[in-house]
Parts: structure tokens; sequence; C-alpha cells
């Protein structure tokens, strides 16, 4: 993941959407290496790597995610069509458009 997408997802990062949820979600990018998201009550890092218990596994190219954060891609198709690969607590993969809402 470039740190220019990572510094987006920051930036549009909706604090309020997050509030009270500590949730991990780790993305696996075939094409940029793994990356996990820590959300804690409000709060977001974001760390290069594997985490041990991620809430959520998600496995695409980093193109499909930025798709899917721009609203080009919807997410139900990019899973149903084998674009996005989730394990663990898939309903979790739904609330991402509200954590990082468009611009």
């Amino acid at each position: 993941m470039s740190d220019a997408t990572l510094d987006k997802l920051k930036r549009r990062f909706d604090a309020d959407a997050a509030s009270g949820m500590r949730e991990v979600f780790q993305f696996h990018f075939s094409d940029a290496g793994d990356h996990y998201l820590v959300v804690d009550d409000g709060n977001l890092e974001v760390h290069e790597g594997e985490h041990d218990d991620p809430s959520v596994s998600l496995s695409m190219s980093s193109e499909t995610l930025r798709g899917v954060m721009s609203g080009e891609i919807n997410g139900m198709n990019a899973f149903m069509t084998g674009k996005l690969k989730a394990t663990g607590n898939v309903m979790l993969a739904t609330k991402l458009s509200s954590l990082f809402p468009g611009s």
C-alpha cells in the first residue's frame, strides 16, 4: 500500500463513525503486501505486516480497495465476483465505507 493511499485513508477516517468500535481490519494486497488497521474508539492506527488476531481479513488488490473506497466498485459485487475475499467477521467489511466516507 503506497504512502499516498495510507495518507488518504487517514484523512478520510471518520472518527465519529468509529466511536465505540474496537476492531482490527487485516488487508492482504496481491500487489502491495500486508497491512492492518486498528480502529479503537474513534482512533485509527495503520501498521505494516500481519496482526495476530484480526476481526476480519480482506484479500484484494490495492486497485480494488481504491475502487471500493471511492465508490466506483461496489464492495458486495467485488466480493461476489472474487475480486475481494474476506474471512472472519465479514460484516465488518461493510462498515469500511462509513469509516472512510468518500470526499
